[in-house]
C-alpha cells in the first residue's frame, strides 16, 4: 500500500481573478478505486493535470507511483489499432486480447486502422493496454461519454475488478458500480469518503439537512439574544437616568444597578457573536441550485410525428428499416440501443436533413418548431454575445438559466473555446431551454454534464408537460424521465 499525498496545494491559472484550490491538504490510498465528482469547473481535469506536472503550483504532491491518463491522445490515426496502443506500452499480444476479452471486444478490431474503431471501441482498447502498464495509476477522465448503456456496464464491471485509478463520471449508477471511495469537489472544501458515489451523496444530504437545521435554530436563537441585548441596554439607561433629579434616591445603589444591567447585555452581544461565528462555519459546502423552467408551445396535433414500418435511408443504402413509433403531445421518448444502430438518423430524418431518405408510412405535423440540442458542441468559439445573436434567444433568459447551471459570471467574458466540455453543453441546453418549442430533440444531453446539473433537467422534464425525444445512456436519468422508450 502506498499513498498520494496532497499537501496546502495552492492553484489559479493565470490571469483568473479566484484560486481553483486554495491551500487543500489530502491523502490517498492507490489501492482505492476511486470516484472523482463535483460540478462543471470546479477543478477535477486541473487537478489530474496537476497530478500529471503539467502546471506549476503552490504546495506539495508526493507519490510513488506513476500517472497515466485517460483518454490517450494516439498520435498516428492511420495506423492499425494494436500498433496505436503500442505507443502507450509495449505489451505481449496475449496480454491485451485478455483484457479485451474480459471487455467483450472482438480481438480483429486490433487488426483494423485506429480511424475506422468506434468511440467505444477506441475507449476499451485504451482502457486495457493502460492496465496493463505495470506501476500506473490510472487518471480516467469521463469515459462514459462515448459508451452506450450495454458497454457501460461492461466497462463499470471491468474497472470494478480493476484498483488503482481516479474515475471521473456524471453517470451514477456507473460510479456506484465501480468506486469503493469518492473524491468530492465542494463549494469551499475538497473531502474524501469511503464507499461508492450513493454513499458520499446519503451522507452529504444528511450533512447538509443537519447544517441547515443548525443554521434555522442559530438565526432564530441570535434574533432572541440580540432583542434581549437591547433590552438589557434600555433598561440599564433608563435605570441610569434615574439617578438625575432632586429627590433622596440612593445613587449608589442606582448606578450599581446600571452597570450591571450593561454587563449582562455586554455578555449577552458575545454570547451573539459566537453564535454568529457558529453559524458562519455552516451551509458553505451546501449545493444551492434553483429550479429551471421550461415554456414549450402546445400543438394541436396530438400527434407530433409518427413512423409506421417506415425506411431510413442514405442515398440507397438503407439505414434503418421497419421504424415504427410515435410522439405524441407531452410524450418523453428515449431512442435506446447500442451506438450505430440508427438513432441519429432518425433524429436527423425529423428535422429534415436532405442526406437521409424516408421511405414508407412518415409523418410530422405541419408547422412544428423544434429545438435540437446536438451531440457534439466541441465545435463552440468565439464569444458568447456571438453565440446568443446567432440563436437569436433572450439574453437575460439565456444568462439567468446558465447562472442557474452554475455558470460564474467571469465565464460570461470568457472566450467559448476556454469553457470545459461540459459548460460547451450547458450552453447548448440553455440555448434550447431559453427557446419555447412544440417538440425538443436532446441527442445525449448529458454528456460532460455534472450531476446536479442532472438532477436540475429531470426536475424540470418531469414538470415541464414539454414533447422531448432524447438519446441518453445515463440509466437513471432514462428511468427518471423517459414516457416511453423506443428500442432500435
Amino acid at each position: 500500500m502506498s499513498m498520494i499525498d496532497v499537501s496546502g496545494l495552492t492553484f489559479g491559472y493565470e490571469g483568473s481573478t479566484e484560486n481553483i484550490f486554495e491551500n487543500v491538504s489530502f491523502r490517498l490510498d492507490t489501492d482505492w478505486k476511486l470516484g472523482f465528482t463535483g460540478r462543471n469547473g470546479r477543478g477535477k481535469t486541473t487537478f489530474m493535470n496537476l497530478l500529471l506536472g503539467k502546471f506549476p503550483y503552490q504546495g506539495k504532491i508526493t507519490a510513488s507511483v506513476d500517472f497515466e491518463y485517460f483518454p490517450y491522445e494516439v498520435k498516428d490515426a492511420s495506423a492499425f489499432a494494436i500498433d496505436a496502443a503500442r505507443e502507450v506500452y509495449d505489451f505481449e499480444d496475449w496480454e491485451l486480447m485478455r483484457e479485451l476479452n474480459r471487455l467483450r471486444v472482438d480481438e480483429d478490431v486490433l487488426w483494423r486502422p485506429w480511424n475506422t474503431l468506434s468511440m467505444g471501441e477506441r475507449t476499451k482498447v485504451l482502457l486495457a493496454v493502460l492496465f496493463l502498464k505495470p506501476g500506473s495509476f490510472l487518471l480516467i477522465d469521463e469515459p462514459t461519454n462515448h459508451l452506450d448503456a450495454e458497454a457501460r456496464t461492461l466497462t463499470a464491471a471491468y474497472l470494478n475488478s480493476k484498483r488503482g485509478f481516479i474515475l471521473v463520471s456524471h453517470d451514477r449508477a456507473f460510479l456506484d458500480a465501480c468506486t469503493d471511495h469518492t473524491l468530492s469537489i465542494n463549494r469551499a472544501s475538497i473531502e474524501v469518503t469511503a464507499g461508492s458515489f450513493s454513499v458520499w451523496y446519503e451522507n452529504k444530504l444528511r450533512q447538509d439537512a443537519f447544517e441547515t437545521a443548525q443554521n434555522d435554530r442559530l438565526k432564530k436563537e441570535i434574533a432572541r439574544l440580540r432583542e434581549t441585548a437591547r433590552e438589557k441596554a434600555s433598561w440599564s439607561d433608563k435605570t441610569e437616568s434615574s439617578k438625575i433629579g432632586t429627590g433622596s434616591y440612593d445613587r449608589g445603589f442606582i448606578g450599581h444597578k446600571a452597570q450591571k444591567m450593561m454587563s449582562r447585555a455586554k455578555a449577552i452581544e458575545k454570547r451573539t457573536e459566537a453564535k454568529i461565528e457558529e453559524k458562519s462555519s455552516l451551509l458553505k459546502n451546501v449545493e444551492e441550485y434553483e429550479d429551471l423552467k421550461l415554456h414549450p408551445l402546445t400543438h394541436h396535433a396530438p400527434r407530433l410525428v409518427s413512423f409506421d414500418g417506415a425506411s431510413l435511408c442514405y442515398g440507397d443504402t438503407p439505414a434503418v428499416t421497419g421504424l415504427k413509433f410515435d410522439i405524441t403531445r407531452g410524450a418523453r421518448v428515449c431512442l435506446s440501443g447500442a451506438n450505430g444502430c440508427g438513432k441519429s438518423t432518425v433524429i436527423k430524418a425529423i428535422l429534415g436533413d436532405p442526406a437521409v431518405r424516408v421511405e414508407g408510412k412518415a409523418s410530422i405535423a405541419s408547422g412544428l418548431t423544434i429545438s435540437y440540442v446536438p451531440q457534439d458542441v466541441s465545435g463552440l468559439s468565439g464569444s458568447l454575445e456571438d453565440f446568443e445573436s446567432a440563436s437569436g434567444v433572450d439574453v437575460v433568459l439565456f444568462r439567468a438559466i446558465l447562472r442557474k447551471l452554475d455558470f460564474s459570471r467571469e465565464m460570461f467574458t470568457l472566450p467559448m473555446e476556454a469553457y470545459s466540455a461540459g459548460q460547451k453543453k450547458k450552453a447548448a441546453l440553455a440555448r434550447s431551454l431559453a427557446g419555447s418549442a412544440h417538440l425538443y430533440i436532446w441527442d445525449e444531453p448529458l454528456n460532460y454534464i455534472d450531476i446536479y446539473s442532472r438532477m436540475q433537467i429531470e426536475r424540470l422534464l418531469a414538470d415541464s408537460g414539454a414533447t422531448l425525444l432524447f438519446v441518453e445512456h445515463d440509466r437513471r436519468f432514462c428511468d427518471a424521465i423517459a414516457t416511453d422508450v423506443v428500442k432500435m
